[in-house]
């Protein structure tokens, strides 16, 4: 499989044009009287009277270094011009923005293109009919409030400052911007379905009519194809391989696919892989296979949310594998496209989430904010083979006294497994469980004695410790679902002694003591027959959270000595892998 440095490796053309780097930028600080537009009109007026004191580095958010500006108070409104010159030809032509914060209006020569709402999600807008040849200005609002109920923000404080768990926050365009050209007849979308006993299957949403091709191929290899002549709406092709090359943990595999419709061709990839619960067990290929997960953030010193190249995404994969990790939660965030087309190669397994954290899910009301989200989320990333599960949300805590609206979480598994069958889902990380394939634990105890105990007391007498529910009885019910501890350790280590540094548990004073909790914690949950996973926090520090394996640059926080324990304990063979 050849390197692609197009934006969204699983849906590319060859035909794009990236608008990241210098934008003609403005924005506005927080005001009491703010409030999120309800049309277009808030972006005329913006146009109309707007200056653009600064330019900014886009793909960057405004709060970062690496966008020119590095202002990190509270901000409402950001706007962004550029102009550009477009070619029309007889194509179509799509504005693609890869995520912007929170709502987004853009205006093409001072006409409507489209809105969207959310802050982590792609989307793109036909201009075919508002360009003209030659010079275009494209015009972008943003309005963001992480104060706002209704908006959802992940880890981005609500506070000034950062604070605890809660960094700087992002405002804005944070993943890149392009403009793609396509034929008149195009593909706009399209799913794809492995079978690990030699086929694939490709179901592709067409716009207008013609003969649908789709081929497969391993290191450059034609290994299967299929076509539908006049193909048109929805369309479903079944690919025969004739070679057969599992994905596994740690081991990529990935076959070309690409798809052309009429004049459109499209490149794109997947992985032949399984995923299925039994019993206890997750089973990738119809094999146990215990998850050795590390919390990952997805934030950058330089760049916030946004890392600075492809060096810098490839290499918290790199980083977390080399510790014996085989694969993250990527959490309370959708992670760029690009980080997982690096997951993808390197057979990283990961869990895809969303940043719940802000949204008032005590409200019914929240259902319709966060489903469209959500559902955003699920449709980009679905043909990814190194997402091995959904979890939409995370640590459901009350909401200002308030306990969380159940049918929320229901609402959002429902629908997850309804359009994607494929992959189990949790409805909540840690608290409080609704409806769930899985019972996930957050367990932040520091003494491994103890910690084993408890768990041990799972395999003898089927005892779940939960220190969530010592003060929330009745909240949630374990109902026999397999079971992964996946939060646990944050064991801190300050890194940075200038700043106020924050973790879980009584510190440890020296590296001997944090190995010795790191594998003491590690070895519990690895050698616990009922158990098939766990997620350290974290994998590095972010701001003041200090209990990174590494420091925020990714730099060391130990010698050597230290580094190989934590590998001996990540890679220990776990009892639930045993045969039988």
């Amino acid at each position: 499989m050849k390197y692609s440095s197009h934006p969204n490796p699983q849906f590319e053309r060859k035909n794009i044009e990236v608008l990241n780097g210098k934008w003609d930028f403005g924005f506005k600080k927080s005001s009491k009287s703010f409030k999120f537009s309800e049309d277009f009109q808030k972006a005329f007026d913006f146009r109309e009277k707007a200056e653009y004191p600064y330019e900014i580095n886009v793909p960057f958010c405004v709060e970062s270094s690496l966008s020119g500006i590095g202002y990190t108070g509270f901000i409402n409104e950001v706007w962004y011009r550029r102009k550009i010159n477009l070619c029309k030809d007889g194509r179509r032509i799509f504005l693609h923005i890869g995520a912007a914060d929170n709502l987004t209006s853009v205006l093409v020569n001072g006409k409507p293109a489209g809105r969207h709402k959310g802050g982590f999600t792609s989307f793109s807008f036909e201009i075919t009919e508002l360009a003209v040849d030659g010079e275009n200005e494209i015009f972008i609002l943003c309005e963001d409030d992480v104060k706002n109920p209704y908006v959802i923000r992940g880890k981005q404080s609500e506070k000034l400052k950062s604070h605890g768990c809660d960094y700087t926050r992002t405002t804005g365009i944070w993943q890149s911007v392009y403009i793609e050209y396509t034929p008149a007849h195009y593909v706009k979308n399209f799913r794809i379905y492995p079978d690990i006993n030699g086929f694939v299957t490709v179901m592709a949403e067409l716009c207008g009519k013609g003969k649908l091709t789709c081929k497969a191929l391993y290191n450059g290899k034609e290994v299967g194809q299929a076509a539908v002549k006049n193909a048109a709406g929805t369309c479903l092709l079944q690919i025969k391989l004739d070679e057969k090359h599992l994905r596994e943990p740690g081991k990529g595999r990935l076959y070309d696919l690409e798809i052309t419709f009429g004049k459109d061709k499209i490149k794109s990839y997947f992985g032949l892989r399984s995923l299925r619960l039994d019993k206890m067990k997750f089973l990738i290929n119809e094999k146990s296979v215990f998850q050795r997960l590390v919390l990952d953030q997805g934030f950058y010193k330089k760049g916030i949310y946004t890392a600075e190249n492809d060096d810098e995404l490839k290499r918290d994969i790199t980083l977390s594998m080399a510790l014996g990790f085989n694969g993250a939660r990527l959490h309370q965030k959708v992670f760029d496209p690009r980080f997982l087309y690096f997951a993808d190669m390197e057979g990283y397994l990961v869990w895809g989430e969303y940043g719940n954290w802000g949204l008032d899910y005590s409200n019914p009301k929240s259902v319709d904010v966060f489903l469209g989200e959500w559902s955003e989320a699920v449709s980009r990333d679905f043909n990814h083979p190194s997402i091995i599960g959904w979890c939409p949300f995370n640590e459901t805590w009350d909401y200002k006294g308030k306990p969380q609206y159940n049918k929320l979480l229901s609402t959002v598994y429902d629908y997850t497994k309804a359009v994607d069958p494929t992959r189990p889902c949790i409805d909540t990380s840690g608290n409080f469980h609704v409806k769930t394939d899985i019972y996930d634990l957050h367990d932040y105890r520091y003494d491994p004695k103890e910690f084993k105990e408890s768990y041990d007391r799972f395999v003898t007498e089927n005892y779940l410790y939960e220190h969530v529910l010592i003060d929330n009885p009745g909240r949630q019910q374990y109902r026999g679902e397999p079971v992964f501890i996946s939060e646990y350790g944050g064991i801190k280590w300050e890194a940075d002694k200038e700043i106020k540094s924050w973790g879980y548990g009584v510190d440890v004073k020296t590296p001997e003591e944090f190995a010795q909790r790191y594998c003491g914690l590690t070895d519990a949950i690895t050698q616990n027959e009922k158990m098939f996973g766990f997620c350290y926090t974290q994998l590095y520090d972010v701001e003041q959270e200090q209990n990174g394996l590494y420091t925020y640059e990714r730099k060391k926080k130990f010698d050597d000595k230290i580094y190989d324990r934590i590998i001996e304990s990540n890679k220990r063979k776990a009892l639930i892998e045993k045969e039988g």
